[in-house]
């Protein structure tokens, strides 16, 4: 069964989070090997990267005029048909561990009480004071702002690439809205303890939907 985290990043990322479900966006028909369908707020450029190709190619593959014109729902060729296997799944991972993030509290590996298990514990948690910032750990925008999610407090869902995101739970206030463009560092809520029996910070990193152990991610 999904957590309820889980459910709330695949309805989020149901256009670019394909580990979330097995089955494409409801009413989309499939589309063949080496294709695919753009979604809501695609660029050709990010279409490209994730299947690594160069724009110059997909326009030439597509016939586009206008490399800065397509539309969602259009079906663009994304690879050659002697490619099977989508070129961001092999290096979606590889792409993510490259990224490395700063600490979302300041000497927070000084103050980890609880490590990622994969569990019982999909993140890490780290304890501080109330009012404490609670800092991006990454240029990238806010995808949830908001109390709507059990166990998880005043939580903030930050992506940081097609595949990436970060979650930041139990906090006290909220500094920043839903689609909000936010710098590595920028302090984006206050610790504190909404949902949980003391003040601290839940931190997860989450791969095409999956949590992963964020410390390899944190210099």
């Amino acid at each position: 069964m999904k957590s309820a985290l889980q459910k709330i990043i695949c309805t989020l990322f149901a256009a670019t989070l394909a580990a979330c479900s097995g089955s494409h966006a409801p009413g989309s028909k499939a589309v063949p090997a080496g294709y695919y369908r753009v979604q809501a707020g695609d660029t050709l450029y990010r279409i490209a990267k994730r299947y690594g190709q160069s724009v110059q190619t997909l326009v030439q593959w597509n016939h586009l005029s206008d490399a800065a014109k397509i539309e969602v729902g259009q079906v663009l060729k994304v690879q050659n048909a002697r490619s099977h296997t989508p070129a961001h799944t092999a290096n979606t991972n590889t792409a993510a561990v490259r990224q490395k993030m700063q600490w979302p509290v300041d000497n927070g590996g000084d103050h980890v009480v609880q490590s990622y298990n994969g569990s019982s514990n999909k993140g890490i948690d780290i304890i501080g004071v109330r009012g404490q910032n609670v800092k991006a750990a990454a240029d990238g925008k806010v995808l949830y702002a908001g109390e709507g999610v059990r166990g998880y407090g005043k939580l903030l869902l930050i992506s940081h690439s097609p595949s990436l995101i970060t979650a930041y739970a139990h906090n006290d206030s909220l500094l920043v809205a839903e689609n909000q463009t936010v710098r590595a560092g920028q302090t984006v809520a206050t610790m504190g303890s909404s949902d949980s029996d003391r003040v601290k910070l839940h931190f997860e990193v989450r791969v095409n939907g999956k949590a992963v152990n964020p410390m390899p991610y944190l210099r």
